[in-house]
């Protein structure tokens, strides 16, 4: 049974420290409209973007977010359009350690300690490495679970894996984990496509900002907030 926590987050969930949750779910009210996480689910499946934005006092950022295994070519040079065009993969530290990707550095220093690994480029069938087509192609092939081979990936490249903390939202709430977490969900391959999303003048996209341009795409809006409440509220501590 999910155990009940106070405004401090003190206590745990059958292991899960409450601290990180806590903080996820004591955001800010707005009047922002966001969508059901079951819609958003009923979307990514299907191989749509969905916009995910993280708690405003943290990053206060908005990540267009598909499963690796659905992005094309053309999603790809849509997502880059759109977006910061650092893209990056999530997965869990088993398809990682499989494919001999280590982390980027020994010791991270980033703000958000965002668990980087070393870049890849998916060797096959691809030029540079920097095209939609081959970012894509990378991005698919991660996620293919044939692909066993980590000499099937030039190293630095163009895609950037990061690795996934288990336990998902529960544990860290951040984009890497809502990502990997919506793939599991949508009962995909646990490998996600993530960037974050920017504005015509280049700053970053804010809660409003998001909701607009979700609107004119037809994309669905969640936080991850409400993903960490949707895994609590139905037992899906264990994903």
């Amino acid at each position: 049974m999910v155990k009940e926590y106070g405004a401090n987050g003190n206590g745990t969930t059958n292991g899960i420290t409450t601290t990180n949750i806590s903080k996820a779910l004591n955001r800010k009210s707005n009047k922002i409209r966001f969508d059901s996480i079951p819609d958003a689910l009923a979307d990514f499946a299907q191989g749509k973007f969905v916009l995910v934005v993280d708690n405003e006092e943290r990053e206060n950022e908005g990540d267009l977010i598909i499963a690796a295994e659905k992005i094309t070519t053309e999603k790809m040079a849509f997502m880059v359009r759109y977006t910061s065009g650092l893209i990056c993969v999530p997965t869990i530290p088993e398809r990682l350690d499989q494919l001999k990707l280590p982390l980027m550095v020994p010791d991270n220093t980033e703000k958000m300690k965002t668990a980087y690994t070393i870049s890849v480029d998916y060797k096959h069938k691809t030029t540079t490495g920097i095209s939609a087509h081959d970012r894509a192609l990378t991005a698919r092939s991660l996620a293919n679970p044939s692909i066993t081979d980590p000499n099937d990936f030039n190293r630095p490249g163009h895609i950037f894996p990061l690795r996934y903390t288990q336990g998902g939202v529960l544990k860290r709430v951040g984009h890497t984990e809502a990502s990997v977490d919506l793939c599991k969900l949508a009962n995909l391959s646990p490998v996600g496509v993530i960037c974050e999303l920017v504005k015509d003048d280049g700053l970053m996209a804010r809660r409003d900002d998001c909701r607009s341009f979700a609107d004119k795409h037809g994309l669905k809006l969640i936080t991850i907030a409400d993903l960490v409440q949707y895994r609590l509220d139905n037992g899906l501590l264990d994903i």
